[in-house]
């Protein structure tokens, strides 16, 4: 049966006999074959043409009741010409360059270079009329996509960026002077997500699949990446950036921030000279590697230092360092390398300071070892919330190493190893302030005791815009290994521990 006589059987089902069909609104989209239809039919149709509304009153979309699927008036969708013009520029690109990706002959400044100029040719032989601003988009987006990460290559290269947060596909916050925002930009489709998580991982010899559905790897500036791909992530493979400063920050950078006062910095610069040993405790994200890359670059340049990592991102400004980064295990289950036995290894590497990115299991046990038996002067950082959370934590992971020790031996431990504690936090406003310098000053008991030498004051209360105005002050107490630092010719100026007016001696105090 024809298409014509179907429309006529199904509108005379849907009248009853002898009366005729009621008007009905017509699209300029449907054409309707008129000679097949009956006569009174034709007679109508052209009565609607005649009484057909103009332009500007017609309808945009025109529904034509009882007619079958296959006629109704269906919206074309748009194609996005320039997604398209993308799409080939970067398929004529792969054709042209080819093998040249993969050539370890080639610097990556000589591939981006030879690719732009290539780029430029491709457009030019398409022959689309481009704006001098939609030309440079379309270059920038398709080397992007081939050599760099995708959409994500813009915020890597936005320095105010400082982490980013790729959810799903569609949908990547970042995070700029400690707030939240939702990104324009977004992936094409999921895969492009992955293929975008599987160069990151490949370039630090790192594998990520189904059997292997997360991971821990880094930029080749020593960003952390870490990402999370289906089953394990329900709503979509999950992507997050933690973007380090290209040039490292310095003591004064973070005395301009806020983090930390001259003063203090006075200290900590005593401290690390001193061959103390040093613990930066904070929670995740609030500056513990920043500040611990500030914290090194007080090491003498004369000394051999040895860091050790689960993903390198320490950036050591001295000559004489000797970087050490675990290994995960290979796809046999076999190969794995982990930071305590690095970390026992490296005492067999003549070290003078072991610096170690963060302990989270049983080699504290080891690093603890090592500040005991002459390797003084390490640092290291500790996720905890406060200077007694911090001595709670190494206990904790202490225990981690499989040892069956009494919780006494572990405390005199960290009593004797650790000498100062210095507590990181990410306050409300957004900053990451310093809020304890704390000394431990040995066991009371079975109580490993702790003093402050500077705490944060949040009594100066808050600004107009809710950032904080107070500053880390000084107890006025003073701690007791001022006395190691006259032994060691190390001056520190008496107003370091100067308590201002109206802090007076605030602190955890003793116990």
């Amino acid at each position: 049966m024809k298409l014509s006589e179907r429309i006529t059987a199904a509108q005379a089902r849907s009248q009853p006999d002898g009366q005729p069909a009621p008007p009905r609104a017509t699209s300029s989209t449907l054409e309707l074959p008129r000679p097949e239809l009956p006569a009174k039919r034709t007679q109508w149709f052209e009565q609607a043409n005649e009484k057909r509304p103009t332009t500007a009153e017609a309808p945009t979309a025109v529904v034509v009741p009882h007619l079958p699927d296959e006629v109704r008036a269906k919206p074309q969708q748009p194609v996005d010409a320039f997604a398209a013009l993308k799409e080939r520029a970067a398929t004529a690109l792969f054709e042209h360059l080819g093998a040249r990706f993969n050539d370890s002959a080639i610097t990556e400044h000589e591939l981006k270079s030879s690719a732009r100029d290539e780029l430029t040719k491709i457009i030019d032989s398409e022959q689309v009329p481009l704006s001098a601003d939609e030309r440079t988009r379309l270059v920038q987006d398709v080397a992007d996509d081939v050599l760099g990460y995708g959409p994500l290559q813009r915020l890597l290269d936005d320095p105010a960026v400082t982490e980013i947060m790729v959810n799903r596909m569609d949908q990547i916050y970042v995070e700029r002077k400690g707030h939240l925002t939702l990104a324009e930009t977004r992936f094409s489709s999921e895969e492009h997500l992955r293929r975008v998580i599987e160069r990151i991982v490949s370039k630090v010899g790192r594998r990520i699949d189904e059997s292997s559905p997360l991971v821990d790897a880094r930029l080749e500036d020593g960003s952390r990446v870490n990402a999370v791909i289906p089953p394990l992530a329900v709503g979509g493979s999950s992507l997050t950036i933690r973007k380090f400063s290209k040039v490292p920050l310095t003591v004064r950078n973070l005395i301009d921030f806020g983090t930390l006062t001259p003063e203090m910095a006075e200290l900590l610069n005593a401290c690390v000279k001193a061959k103390l040993n040093i613990i930066v405790s904070g929670g995740t994200g609030t500056g513990k590697t920043t500040l611990l890359n500030v914290l090194s670059s007080f090491l003498p340049a004369n000394e051999r230092i040895v860091t050790i990592e689960d993903a390198v991102e320490l950036q050591i400004q001295q000559d004489h360092v000797v970087r050490l980064e675990s290994r995960p295990p290979n796809t046999e289950g076999k190969g794995e390398v982990t930071i305590r036995e690095l970390l026992r290894n490296s005492l067999r590497m003549r070290p003078d300071r072991i610096v170690v990115g963060e302990v989270r299991g049983g080699e504290s046990l080891d690093m603890l070892q090592a500040m005991n038996t002459g390797h003084d002067g390490s640092l290291s950082t500790v996720h905890s919330n406060s200077p007694r959370d911090a001595v709670a934590r190494l206990e904790t992971l202490v225990l981690m190493a499989g040892m069956d020790l009494p919780l006494r031996a572990i405390r005199e431990q960290i009593a004797s190893a650790v000498n100062l504690i210095v507590q990181i936090s990410r306050l409300r406003d957004g900053s990451r302030r310093i809020t304890h310098v704390t000394e431990v000053q040995g066991m009371e008991g079975d109580i490993v005791t702790l003093q402050d030498a500077f705490v944060f004051d949040y009594s100066a209360g808050v600004d107009a815009h809710g950032r904080f105005l107070g500053k880390p002050v000084a107890t006025g107490i003073r701690p007791r290994f001022i006395d190691r630092f006259e032994d060691l010719g190390i001056h520190v100026s008496p107003a370091v521990f100067a308590a201002p007016p109206a802090a007076g001696a605030a602190g955890e105090g003793r116990g």
